[in-house]
């Protein structure tokens, strides 16, 4: 990745851990850092009176009681309650909270979607956020939003957080940098980051214009899956995801703090950047992950597995083994299955699976489906391979086989995903993706033998 100045007058922590300039390995870590020597206490959490005349103050990301906890000890410049006033509500049209059902929007229905239109219009994270579709209900914490950013222009003394929900970012084009409370990570394409519920940010454009898909996750945080027999390797390892060091702004200037809460938005004026925790510790915090890191398993003789065998990150629900949320990532690979229909088969699911190309060509659907796409196949809707996916699968040579090109996701729910006007109405969708299994021919004739 190409490296890139810090923004003038921010300090970051010189001291790390591991391979990677700026940041800590590992998921869940208990972490510490600080920007100037002796900013983090020792031995204990809340001192009678912090170094550098710091406020100690805990971000907690779940209840106290929960097992494991989660939460940040920050010692900040000033207290949080000190970039927060008097909150005025504010109008974001374009980005959608759960429950958002249209009247007018049916979302029954297989449906995909050609890439959103970059423009030359200033759009910045909040003003460029489409949401797709929504499913549960934000104020209960369950379900998601799905959503398209399309950002051209840098936040400028403005930050913003989500009181709902964590997000879950997965760049298609351009480069972001998220300037957070507890540091900073930088995206690019084949990357993903994980904003925390709670946490303070502002995103600036490093390479522009920037398109990607947002996974907002109303539930319990995401978790790495249980790995089962798998065992203690492949898929995601815990090394390779990266938390930041601590970095830390004293700038007096006016500035603008949007809040997200229980669907709508509010703004404060303040007049300091909240950008100002000298150091921490914990294990409540941003986290960016390399998607070529992640280790694939498949089948090695025969069949075609389950594509949970594919998942990065999972937010589990109520209900042990379905997950409010799975987000899972078909990359590269080798096919060797022998006597094997080798594509994602035939089915209904009762997951609503929505789907994004990052780059390259999805093996089940090889025209349609362009990087910057996405599609939806909702609960208990039957979708599969088109005609030439089909048969060229069902006739090929079945050799190995490496799948080379290709990348793109699926945010996976138990709820329905329901269409927002915007997905149903202004979005480029594809009004002839339905027809894409019209010429599937009847091969059953009433004798024995292989069609």
């Amino acid at each position: 990745m190409t490296r890139h100045e810090l923004p003038k007058g921010m300090i970051r922590a010189t001291d790390t851990t591991g391979t990677h300039e700026g940041y800590m390995p590992g998921f869940g870590n208990d972490f510490e850092t600080e920007a100037l020597p002796g900013a983090l206490p020792q031995g204990m959490n809340s001192p009678q009176k912090c170094n550098y005349g710091l406020y100690g103050e805990q971000l907690s990301g779940t209840a106290f009681t929960a097992h494991p906890p989660e939460r940040t000890w920050t010692y900040r410049i000033r207290p949080s309650v000190k970039h927060s006033t008097r909150y005025t509500k504010i109008d974001l049209p374009y980005w959608k909270s759960a429950p958002n059902v249209d009247p007018d929007v049916i979302s029954l229905g297989q449906y995909r979607w050609d890439p959103v239109p970059q423009t030359e219009e200033k759009l910045t994270w909040l003003t460029g956020m489409r949401t797709m579709t929504t499913a549960g209900d934000v104020n209960t914490q369950v379900g998601m939003a799905a959503h398209v950013y399309l950002v051209t222009t840098s936040m400028v003394d403005e930050y913003f957080y989500s009181a709902d929900s964590e997000l879950l970012v997965v760049p298609q084009e351009g480069k972001l940098r998220f300037a957070t409370e507890l540091g900073i990570i930088d995206i690019e394409p084949q990357e993903i980051a994980i904003i925390p519920r709670g946490l303070v940010y502002r995103v600036e454009v490093l390479e522009g214009p920037c398109r990607g898909f947002v996974c907002e996750n109303y539930g319990q945080k995401f978790e790495m899956p249980a790995r089962g027999p798998i065992g203690a390797n492949a898929l995601a390892n815990p090394r390779d995801f990266k938390a930041p060091v601590a970095a830390f702004e004293d700038r007096e200037v006016p500035s603008t703090l949007t809040i997200k809460w229980c669907g709508q938005f509010h703004e404060t004026k303040i007049g300091q950047s909240p950008l100002d925790v000298v150091a921490w510790h914990g294990n409540y915090a941003p986290f960016k992950y390399d998607l070529t890191t992640y280790c694939p398993v498949g089948a090695i003789l025969f069949d075609h597995p389950d594509p949970s065998i594919f998942t990065v990150l999972t937010a589990p629900s109520g209900v042990p083994g379905t997950a409010n949320i799975d987000f899972v990532l078909f990359r590269e690979r080798w096919m060797v299955a022998e006597n094997t229909f080798r594509p994602p088969w035939y089915h209904k699911n009762i997951m609503s699976e929505l789907m994004g190309n990052i780059y390259g060509q999805y093996d089940a659907k090889p025209q349609g489906f362009v990087p910057g796409g996405m599609s939806l196949h909702n609960m208990m809707l039957p979708h599969g391979p088109d005609r030439e996916a089909f048969e060229g699968a069902s006739n090929s040579n079945l050799g190995p086989t490496k799948l080379e090109n290709t990348m793109s996701f699926m945010f996976e729910t138990r709820f329905p995903q329901h269409l927002t006007e915007f997905a149903g109405k202004e979005a480029p969708l594809q009004d002839d993706y339905i027809d894409c299994w019209d010429d599937l021919e009847k091969k059953f004739d009433g004798t024995p033998g292989l069609k």
